[in-house]
């Protein structure tokens, strides 16, 4: 078969699957969000993240592009990520929010973070954090057992983070010297001597991190094994991913835990906003992602992808409109 023929051949079936996932994730939306009375706001507020960070980046660069279309007025807030955004969400403070697939997720059902369930809805999975441990080279930390006892960095209070590592290492049975650190003040403690490992979840390279392990020697430590269990345990919020050889000056790759990136909004958010959001981000994803995470893509048939999140009407609208 030619390789145009098997573009043919295949592009129906990609079509179904992106249409079976738009329904589902329509009727999931319609059971939480449809009947939501929509406000005629035109000016938006996005939950990023703390200064520094990639949530940050991103929704400072997402804001200038959504401001310089004129259709409406997005205004980043500073936060300390997915737990606390969900949460501003959820009371009002913001109408939109980034925040990893398992806080999400968690919100969506009342458990761990959150004692009752939110309602929130999806715009996109917009790409996916790569969990770090790194520790230095010529430390004693080699492997998960290592860790024991020891001086770790976890994730600032209210982050994504520190729920991923936090959840990794009861899996593992480990007991730490937690540390709730953010990455800058995580990775200057590292510098310092003043913590033996931390754990980061972000895209690859973080910037940060990059500038680190060309002033310290480090080491990555592999998570697959644990990896596992977690997806085992929480589904398929968790992935497996392999931190790329070449990464950080790493001869060889290693195999570590992934966890999806939401772009999450009120359900009464109004569905031609979201339109309009999404078509900005569908746009220009490739600028938007440049600060946050190295070779991503954003297609529609990972966007769609938010678990136990519904998809808000407006986004399912849109990706029907544009895609099928």
């Amino acid at each position: 078969m030619t390789a145009t023929a098997a573009t043919a051949a295949t592009a129906p079936r990609r079509r179904t699957l992106l249409g079976a996932a738009l329904a589902a994730a329509l009727t999931a939306g319609c059971a939480t969000g449809c009947s939501a009375e929509e406000a005629p706001t035109r000016s938006l507020r996005l939950a990023t993240g703390p200064e520094g960070g990639p949530y940050n980046a991103f929704g400072r660069s997402f804001t200038e592009a959504v401001n310089a279309s004129g259709h409406l007025t997005l205004t980043p807030v500073s936060s300390a990520a997915s737990v606390d955004n969900l949460q501003q969400l959820a009371d009002g403070s913001v109408d939109l929010a980034l925040t990893t697939a398992d806080v999400a997720e968690d919100a969506v059902l009342g458990r761990d973070s959150f004692d009752r369930p939110l309602g929130l809805t999806a715009l996109a999975r917009v790409y996916v954090n790569y969990l770090h441990l790194l520790a230095p080279a010529d430390g004693p930390v080699r492997d998960l057992a290592d860790l024991a006892g020891r001086r770790v960095a976890t994730g600032a209070v209210g982050s994504g983070n520190q729920v991923t590592a936090g959840r990794l290492l009861r899996r593992a049975g480990v007991g730490v010297r937690q540390q709730s650190l953010g990455l800058a003040e995580s990775l200057d403690g590292l510098r310092a001597g003043e913590l033996d490992a931390v754990f980061w979840s972000g895209g690859v390279p973080t910037p940060a991190v990059a500038a680190l392990a060309r002033e310290l020697p480090l080491r990555f430590v592999p998570l697959d094994t644990v990896a596992a269990q977690l997806r085992e345990h929480y589904g398929p919020v968790y992935t497996a991913v392999t931190l790329p050889a070449g990464a950080y000056g790493l001869a060889d790759p290693v195999p570590t835990l992934g966890v999806g990136n939401y772009l999450t909004a009120r359900p009464g958010v109004p569905e031609d906003a979201v339109r309009h959001l999404l078509g900005i981000l569908f746009d220009q994803w490739a600028t938007l992602l440049r600060s946050v995470t190295a070779g991503a893509r954003l297609e529609p048939r990972f966007a769609v992808s938010t678990g136990a999140v519904p998809l808000h009407p407006g986004a399912a609208a849109y990706y029907r409109s544009v895609y099928g």
